[in-house]
């Protein structure tokens, strides 16, 4: 059992935002370690519902009264200090804290605090790294950020020290945590909403790095270069892996491709050969995200057997390149792509599999992110045969940039391809029906509700 000692002072805990993908883990933590949990959020969602069914108070909307009788109230991200729970607490003198701090003070109660981070990837390597530690009955506590089959979740509750945990950049939240272990899988320019410079991404990967105490481990992408640059900043155990980088400490030969864009490989460590691998995820830049897992689980000692299995096993998370059915004999996936490096590795899993015209709804995030990246977003699209752009999905932003999905529009059709903007969701998917035909690849990209559009075309 992890050790709560630094956390003991709380007896009720009040969560605001529960049902998000993070605070419902934290509250199922909690719970299993016997603090008494409530909490709200704006709507009834699958995870309110799964949290209600473990007996944890969830309020739809407000609930002053929960806020009054807790200890500590902790907050998401996305609530606003004006929130009438927040104004509450303050009023009554009641501690607040924000998410990624309190999960920070969990981190700390574990021995073993496994951090997954980088620019890309991480919730596919979370899950896989997740996978190996169940396939050898490590009984880890997991959290990912994606809804993950093996676990029926985003989340599990484990009795050992491990914690397995999806560690994001953003607002440097990953700062908070005690890591034991990290993985860094790349660094990419992205959230320059907050970070401004490439320059602070890196800086935040170097504190990063330098929360890992000396008997920790450090796992790096050999083929990128600002990860070579991270093990001068720590005394922990540093290993490497990579597919072109052959001096790496894990690399891959022989990579083979199915028709369903499924890898098959062999593994060599220190030049010598490890395993055969075979991965049952599509693209080229899951055997990357396989090495890393394979690296870290076998400095744990895990069999590799178990990971052989276990990756074999693993058929995606949610929302990465997910197959979501049929339409007129083309098949449609969504994915959660919303960087311009997450669609090109999204649209060279596409072009591993065997099919006749590929069609991409792609749906901008961020206004910030629109604008800073516009060239590479049209450069990233050019891959697919047919381009539909939505509307900018503005997640927590105003439109301050000047920018809009038209801009990226005529940018595509200023490289000599032809792409379309259809704003409204219902004309997108009677355009698709009408013109997508026998063994397409049709594919809903996005970070925000382009989902939508997939259920809507199958409907």
């Amino acid at each position: 059992m992890p050790n709560i000692e630094n956390i003991k002072i709380y007896k009720n805990i009040h969560m605001i935002g529960i049902g998000g993908v993070s605070m419902s883990g934290i509250a199922a933590i909690l719970t299993n370690w016997g603090y008494n949990v409530t909490g709200s959020d704006w709507a009834k969602s699958e995870t309110t519902d799964k949290l209600d069914s473990m007996g944890i108070k969830v309020t739809i909307g407000h609930n002053l009264e929960d806020v009054a009788n807790s200890d500590i109230v902790v907050y998401s991200a996305a609530v606003k200090q004006d929130d009438p729970e927040m104004l509450q607490a303050k009023k009554l003198n009641i501690q607040t804290i924000e998410r990624a701090d309190f999960l920070g003070e969990i981190t700390k109660c574990f021995k073993d605090t496994i951090c997954i981070s980088g620019t890309h990837g991480k919730t596919t390597t979370t899950s896989m790294v997740s996978l190996c530690f169940l396939e050898a009955q490590e009984d880890p506590s997991i959290q990912v950020g994606a809804f993950l089959n093996s676990i029926n979740g985003n989340y599990k509750v484990g009795n050992s020290e491990h914690f397995i945990l999806e560690a994001c950049e953003y607002v440097e939240s990953f700062l908070k945590f005690s890591p034991k272990a990290e993985i860094i899988l790349n660094i990419d320019n992205d959230h320059l909403d907050y970070f401004k410079t490439f320059d602070n991404i890196k800086n935040a990967f170097i504190k990063y790095v330098k929360l890992l105490p000396s008997d920790g481990v450090l796992v790096i992408n050999g083929d990128d270069e600002n990860c070579l640059d991270l093990p001068k900043y720590t005394e922990a155990q540093i290993i490497t892996y990579g597919v072109n980088n052959k001096n790496a400490d894990f690399y891959a030969e022989n990579i083979k491709f199915d028709n369903n864009g499924f890898a098959e490989f062999d593994v060599y460590k220190n030049k010598e050969f490890f395993s055969k691998i075979k991965l049952s995820v599509p693209g080229s830049h899951n055997v990357l995200n396989a090495l890393s897992c394979i690296s870290l689980c076998d400095y744990y000692g895990i069999d590799k057997k178990h990971i052989f299995i276990a990756l074999q096993k693993f058929t995606g998370a949610h929302r990465r390149f997910e197959f979501k059915g049929k339409i007129n004999g083309a098949s449609i996936y969504d994915d959660y792509g919303h960087h311009p490096t997450e669609i090109v590795a999204t649209s060279t899993s596409v072009n591993s599999k065997k099919y006749n015209n590929s069609w991409v709804v792609f749906q901008p995030h961020t206004y910030s992110r629109t604008k800073n990246l516009l060239n590479d977003f049209a450069n990233a699209l050019l891959n697919f045969d047919n381009i539909i752009i939505l509307d900018i999905y503005a997640a927590r932003e105003n439109n301050t940039y000047n920018v809009s999905s038209k801009d990226l529009v005529d940018k595509i059709i200023s490289l000599g391809k032809s792409a379309k903007y259809i704003p409204n969701f219902d004309d997108c998917v009677s355009f698709l029906k009408d013109n997508v035909c026998e063994n397409d690849i049709v594919l809903t990209l996005g970070a925000g509700t382009v989902t939508e559009i997939g259920p809507m075309l199958l409907k």
